[in-house]
């Protein structure tokens, strides 16, 4: 059984468990990896990128989008918005089982840290100083660089031929740990709305030892920003030219 909608899911679940995983190990009270840094989440998110990529191409989605952001500007520049609504539905539904596994994963660990916005730190993003406006211009930068630079890893420029089969993951998680080190700072870096999203949804549902609220407040901060960044990317990538 495989499928574009099941490769959604599953890739888009891969890239929570690994990607949120490493945050609550650098998070959470007792971990092996506790107060390890910024560095180790931001290895943590870049190799999620890897092994999500690879994983919903294997469960049938080629294209891989794993990011509603990403699906938005494919389907501006090619026309066809025939699956974008079951491809978000698919990525959103896979980052809340991905959070879930999470929450599993490190069960002792949540009675043990005591500040609530520490566990919900590491279901999504919050930003380091909180101003809307300024926090969604981070995340519309950020995820039009992820957009635009990504999209001249296939170039006919970079390579007449395409990439080798295989390579493309990982200059996708090179790009993102790029990202993640130099533009990470402001709000934790999204970049993908179900990222934000899914996990938001399961740390509200989830019964999470001494949890606090959800911040739905903020939530649409990384919904938005990396939304308006598809479509802004989708333009720059058609105005360049590049493919």
């Amino acid at each position: 059984m495989h499928g574009p909608y099941l490769g959604e899911f599953m890739g888009t679940l891969v890239l929570i468990l690994m990607g949120d995983g490493s945050v609550a190990n650098v998070l959470l009270k007792q971990s092996k990896g506790e107060s390890s840094g910024w560095i180790v989440i931001t290895t943590g998110w870049a190799m999620a990128v890897v092994a999500g990529i690879f994983t919903a191409t294997a469960f049938g989605s080629p294209g891989a989008h794993i990011n509603p952001a990403v699906t938005l500007a494919v389907a501006f520049l090619s026309g066809d918005w025939s699956h974008v609504a079951f491809f978000w539905a698919a990525q959103i539904l896979g980052a809340v089982a991905g959070a879930s596994l999470v929450y599993l994963t490190y069960l002792p660990h949540w009675k043990v840290t005591p500040d609530p916005s520490t566990k919900l730190g590491v279901f999504c993003t919050a930003p380091a100083i909180r101003n809307l406006p300024a926090n969604l211009l981070t995340e519309i930068i950020a995820t039009t660089c992820l957009i635009v630079v990504g999209s001249t890893f296939s170039s006919k420029a970079v390579s007449s031929t395409g990439l080798a089969i295989g390579l493309g993951p990982w200059f996708w998680g090179a790009l993102v740990w790029a990202i993640g080190l130099g533009l990470g700072g402001p709000t934790g870096y999204a970049l993908n709305p179900a990222r934000d999203f899914g996990p938001r949804l399961a740390h509200a549902i989830l019964p999470i030892s001494g949890k606090g609220k959800s911040d739905w407040g903020y939530a649409l901060v990384p919904i938005v920003g990396p939304l308006i960044a598809g479509c802004l990317g989708a333009g720059i990538i058609k105005l360049a030219g590049i493919r």
